[in-house]
């Protein structure tokens, strides 16, 4: 069955079920087969048991990286072509060059975008049926005539046509009655112009040794006027005494033609990318005006945010409302890159507004949670650490719903107080399913409060271990309040000795009034 009247055959490889359950879902709702594995090496081991039509591999995943299997994938093609498009949250520019050099087609960031994969799924299927198509009509011409599908094309030293085959006749649309005596420029003006009425003369030497023997694509012409590629090689023989040429013509207009689909595919695909980098900058610019607020520069407040990618899915936002209450924010949306930082960016304008309201934890709390909850598709949350103090009264607020624990800390570095990640990430349920309450604490002289998303305890160093809350605790451990976090970024880079950070980071030290 052709490739056109037939579903794809699909080979979808990601280490993450739930990514691999919803790629599949997907794709047998547009009609096509869905082959699974959730390595690398089981999806060599399935491309060559199952040998798919297209094949969507994941970058990052265990046993064997997507970019080694795309190698060994490839090293397996034979004649046919096999696309392969990378499914990865990595999209930097390293990244893309990596993916095809190792033989990737075509390469979408995560998370999906399925609107975009089915498009890149019917433009693959509209290649593949080029590839199909030109396959078997390579396998139509090789069963003519004892395998002979050239033109064959024979003429004397004036250029008239002595003889044509069946694949001439047929190539150039003349029958061998009606061309035969007439000159050969009728069917390769450009193989046989002016130059060539020299060579078939015997008058240029040197032109005769650049074109006699040589594969040359030239434009034939049929006999309707019509002007399309083709392959020659001219040969010189002389037969009874006289000399001839006998020309061996190709038509490569279905090869031009999937060439130049594939060209015009890559030229699609830089457009594309050219366009998402333009609105990445442009995003990127808006959302910096957004993160950047005045509160940040207070006095009282040390901050960091190291993110994974272009953008970040973690935010820190402080403020002073008109009372004179310290307002402190660290929120983490689910992963990272511009979705995640898309998913936090209502969370800062109602952070903003009520803080200037003088609003209590619990009261922004709930309302943060009602928007997100409103918003938000199921699956996406924000996980948050939101803190209020009152330096009138030596008393604070604080509420941690998915965030890692949070620390108070004396001025000697000790561990006054933790605050457990007790409540749920805000926009999972609903208000009033949510305990909004927060927690009250009061604070000695010179203490600090340090907040961090799971990013900084969870960054590996080359050694795959965990920077963890013992590094945290380690690094604050006899400290003293103004080298605090010098001495927590000390340690981070000394872990990470080089390596990146698979997640954002984000770090707050707050002092206590």
């Amino acid at each position: 069955m052709s490739i056109a009247n037939r579903p794809l055959k699909v080979l979808a490889v990601d280490d993450n079920r739930t990514n691999l359950h919803i790629l599949q879902v997907f794709l047998k709702k547009l009609g096509h087969q869905v082959f699974s594995a959730e390595n690398g090496e089981e999806a060599v081991q399935r491309f060559a048991s199952e040998r798919p039509d297209i094949v969507l591999l994941d970058i990052m995943m265990p046993v064997m990286d997507g970019f080694e299997a795309a190698r060994q994938i490839k090293a397996m093609e034979t004649e046919l072509w096999t696309p392969i498009v990378f499914l990865s949250a990595l999209n930097r520019d390293e990244n893309l060059l990596e993916g095809l050099e190792a033989g990737a087609d075509d390469y979408l960031t995560k998370p999906i975008n399925f609107v975009v994969l089915e498009a890149k799924l019917r433009s693959m299927q509209r290649s593949l049926r080029l590839q199909q198509e030109s396959i078997e009509a390579l396998n139509r011409l090789k069963m003519i005539s004892d395998n002979i599908f050239e033109a064959i094309v024979t003429i004397d030293e004036s250029g008239t046509i002595i003889t044509i085959n069946h694949a001439g006749e047929r190539i150039f649309g003349w029958s061998a009655v009606d061309i035969i005596g007439k000159n050969v420029t009728c069917l390769m003006p450009d193989a046989f112009g002016e130059t060539s009425n020299m060579l078939l003369s015997g008058e240029v030497t040197d032109m005769q040794a650049s074109i006699l023997g040589h594969e040359r694509e030239v434009l034939g012409q049929r006999m309707d006027g019509g002007i399309f590629p083709i392959i020659i090689n001219v040969s010189e023989i002389f037969l009874e005494g006289k000399r001839m040429f006998v020309s061996v013509a190709r038509d490569i207009s279905e090869r031009k033609a999937v060439d130049e689909k594939l060209k015009d595919n890559a030229r699609r695909l830089q457009a594309y990318f050219d366009q998402t980098q333009g609105e990445q900058q442009l995003a990127m610019r808006l959302m910096e005006m957004q993160l950047h607020r005045p509160g940040l520069k207070d006095d009282s407040l040390r901050y960091k945010v190291i993110p994974a990618e272009n953008f970040s899915g973690d935010i820190v936002a402080a403020a002073r409302s008109p009372e004179g209450r310290f307002y402190a924010l660290l929120a983490d949306a689910t992963g990272h890159g511009l979705t995640a930082a898309i998913s936090v960016m209502p969370v800062l304008a109602i952070f903003y507004q009520m803080a200037a309201g003088n609003r209590n934890v619990g009261e922004i709390i709930a309302e943060l949670n009602q928007q997100l909850k409103d918003s938000m598709p199921i699956g996406r949350f924000v996980a948050a650490t939101l803190i209020c103090l009152n330096a009138e009264k030596q008393v604070g607020e604080i509420w941690v719903g998915g965030t890692p624990e949070a620390i108070l800390c004396d001025r000697w570095g000790r561990e006054e107080q933790i605050f457990a990640s007790a409540n749920l990430p805000l926009g999972v349920v609903s208000t009033d399913q949510l305990d909004c309450q927060p927690v009250n604490f009061t604070w000695q002289v010179e203490s600090q409060i340090i907040l961090c998303s799971d990013g900084l305890l969870e960054a590996e160093n080359r050694a795959g271990n965990q920077f963890s809350h013992t590094g945290l605790s380690q690094a604050i451990a006899n400290t003293s309040p103004h080298n605090r976090f010098s001495k927590i970024e000390a340690a981070l880079n000394s872990h990470l000795d080089g390596n990146l950070a698979s997640d954002d980071i984000s770090l707050m030290i707050i002092d206590c009034p």
